[in-house]
């Protein structure tokens, strides 16, 4: 935990321009300030997707105004945990960091595109935030 005992989660994925979005949206959303939630990619777009933020858009969460970054491995050695999203974001090791994948669901494997793959990326996403934040909120 931080030195403010509030724990802290960094999203990383690739463009940190969807998954990782989405995931630190609906942590924002769930979590209040409960949690420090913050998101980067190993290999940031210039925009949010926009299919990404339209998902999101339709259970409450707006990520419209946030620009993908850079991940800071400062702040990935300062988090409690680092949560990784898809097979395709590759860290620097993170000595003494926990860190942990979430191989999501890829509705495009299957034939899935557009706004229903979104909205599937984001249902998956968001069972995985909410055991994710008892975890972080209620441990054992």
């Amino acid at each position: 935990m931080t030195e403010s005992g509030t724990p802290s989660v960094l999203f990383v994925c690739v463009k940190n321009g969807g998954k990782s979005q989405m995931a630190a949206g609906l942590m924002h959303q769930l979590a209040g300030d409960t949690v420090t939630v913050h998101s980067a990619g190993t290999n940031p777009g210039s925009a949010v997707n926009d299919l990404s933020a339209k998902a999101l858009l339709e259970v409450g969460v707006d990520i419209a105004g946030t620009q993908p970054k850079l991940i800071d491995y400062q702040l990935a050695r300062d988090v409690d945990l680092v949560v990784t999203l898809g097979r395709e974001a590759q860290l620097d090791p993170l000595p003494g960091t926990r860190v942990e994948n979430w191989d999501t669901d890829e509705p495009s494997d299957r034939g899935i595109d557009g706004l229903e793959r979104m909205r599937l990326v984001r249902d998956d996403i968001a069972i995985r935030v909410q055991r994710l934040h008892r975890s972080l909120t209620h441990p054992d």
